[in-house]
């Protein structure tokens, strides 16, 4: 018989190869909602960084998917030594970092690769970073180079790590975003090519996804990485298409134009609710919003003035405004109250009377002006930065003060404000580990106010470390309560509102999983 009689039969099967093939290569398409500052996971602490790092780059733990819980990453197993302060741990031996079209790997990740990682946070003169200066923003808040007193290696694939003091937190460390390991490697050819500011722009990780190419303020491509420890990628190749207007995001989710977005706010949530071709799942997030004093220049270096300005605040009413759906919490202390060590006997006030008051009491009787900076972006806990800055002028402004309305693209907000430029600015911050420690040390400790601008308080400090020396978990509890009475008296922050975080997706989406602060990871998420 004629071999041509065959080909209809072999063109179906071949087509329906095809679109099998087809089927596991669809694109997921993620609608961003702002710019990563870059790509090197150590610089970085916004979300908007890090939601993109994390599929790049892997800490030696990582958090179990849905909780807090720790789970072996790129080490396979660890000892901490009864005193908490000796962490020890055995690398896997199987893993290779990121082959691309600027570095190809020869060879497997190390102990190298995880000394490398650690000395550019606490060493300023190791010479990468002599050749390409840099804040590891969230290793300086933590006090990373005040807590280390060493990091060895002790053969190709076991490190250990010594610190000066008991740390019973420290372990969650190696599961957060800035500690994604780098590549030795790489970093030596770049600084010898003079491109050391490279592993900012073109990252190489060890993630399941790997870099492909960059638009700013447009669309990120990251490819699957073929050579992944944990298997074969069902997506091959996830798209970070960046649209800042909230709005924008749930229009492009409802055209199909993305199939996840960016957490989305209370009063959009009606609009994908109910749809046939969509899921929205959410969760009580570990999160905070809140307002930041500048504490190193007047008038709000005075501690009447941010208790007055605090309690001119009608927060019932901006949340009727803000949260229409009820259900975000106002936020009294620095975490929110799911976290052990949370104190119940601190309460918000809203007294203008009194806040007038203490303005009267500061020197200001005749009024002051303060700038209050508008956030650029929209965020669970704060969802329309203009309008929580508009209702809150109009609340100061009945104790006369006058409050100038700033704001900024998001990246240019952010350095303005990590310089101290501000007066008051709104920020976040959302945990990863249920621990207080997560919430405090990063954001309220001396060590995260090298600017001289935020809260630095040696009672407050004393109280959190000794707190992360203990392990008696009452007596920990104990030191936190006492920690937060000092942050309710100094005012830091005029706090806000933790909230639920809502994030839509097309029902094809498979395999996501929602984080308790929010974050994301796309390692085995796929469209069906």
């Amino acid at each position: 018989m004629p071999s041509y009689l065959f080909r209809p039969a072999k063109l179906a099967l071949l087509a329906v190869a095809l679109i099998s093939q087809s089927t596991l290569a669809k694109p997921l398409i993620y609608c961003a909602d702002a710019s990563p500052e870059g790509f090197d996971p150590g610089l970085w602490d916004s979300s908007s960084t890090s939601n993109i790092t994390r599929q790049l780059f892997q800490g030696l733990l990582s958090f179990k998917r849905g909780g807090t819980g720790l789970q072996p990453k790129l080490a396979e197993q660890w000892t901490v030594s009864p005193d908490a302060k000796t962490f020890t741990f055995k690398l896997r031996r199987d893993v290779r970092f990121h082959h691309t079209t600027y570095f190809k790997p020869t060879r497997l990740m190390n102990a190298d690769d995880v000394l490398f990682t650690f000395q550019r946070f606490i060493d300023p003169q190791q010479p990468f970073n002599v050749a390409f200066p840099a804040t590891f923003i969230y290793p300086q808040n933590l006090g990373l180079t005040q807590m280390l007193a060493g990091v060895d290696k002790l053969d190709n694939y076991t490190v250990r790590f010594r610190l000066k003091a008991p740390n019973v937190t420290f372990l969650d460390y190696f599961a957060m975003s800035f500690a994604g390991i780098q590549s030795a490697e790489y970093a030596a050819q770049l600084l010898g090519r003079g491109l050391a500011a490279n592993i900012n722009n073109y990252p190489i990780g060890t993630g399941s996804y790997r870099f492909k190419s960059y638009r700013k303020d447009d669309v990120l491509r990251l490819d699957a990485n073929p050579d992944y420890w944990g298997g074969k990628q069902k997506t091959e190749m996830l798209i970070m298409s960046i649209a800042r207007e909230p709005n924008v995001r749930v229009q492009k989710l409802l055209a199909g134009e993305c199939h996840i977005t960016a957490p989305i706010r209370d009063v959009d949530i009606a609009a994908v609710e109910g749809k046939p071709k969509i899921q929205l799942q959410h969760i009580q997030a570990l999160n905070i919003s809140y307002l930041a004093f500048n504490l190193a220049k007047p008038p709000t270096d005075n501690r009447d003035v941010r208790e007055a300005l605090d309690i001119a605040i009608d927060r019932n009413a901006l949340f009727k405004a803000l949260f229409p759906r009820g259900d975000a919490m106002q936020a009294v202390s620095a975490f929110p109250p799911a976290i052990p060590g949370y104190n119940h006997q601190l309460k918000n006030e809203y007294d203008p009377k009194r806040a007038k008051e203490l303005l009267a009491k500061a020197g200001y009787k005749n009024g002051l002006a303060v700038d209050l900076w508008a956030l650029p972006v929209a965020r669970p806990t704060n969802p329309n930065g203009q309008m929580m800055a508009q209702m809150i002028q109009q609340d100061w402004a009945k104790i006369g003060v006058t409050a100038h309305i700033k704001t900024y693209e998001w990246g240019e907000y952010l350095k303005r404000a990590s310089k101290g430029e501000h007066s008051v600015y709104m920020s976040g911050w959302s945990g990863e580990t249920g621990d207080a420690d997560d919430f405090l040390s990063p954001n309220l400790t001396c060590a995260a106010n090298p600017g001289g601008y935020k809260f630095c308080n040696a009672e407050f400090d004393h109280l959190v470390d000794e707190a992360r020396a203990t392990t008696d978990q009452k007596k920990r509890i104990a030191l936190y309560e006492q920690a937060q009475v000092i942050f309710k008296r100094e005012r830091p922050w005029i706090t806000m509102a933790h909230s639920t975080v809502y994030i839509p997706m097309l029902r094809d989406v498979k395999g996501f999983m929602m984080a308790p602060n929010g974050s994301l990871d796309f390692e085995n998420v796929y469209r069906d």
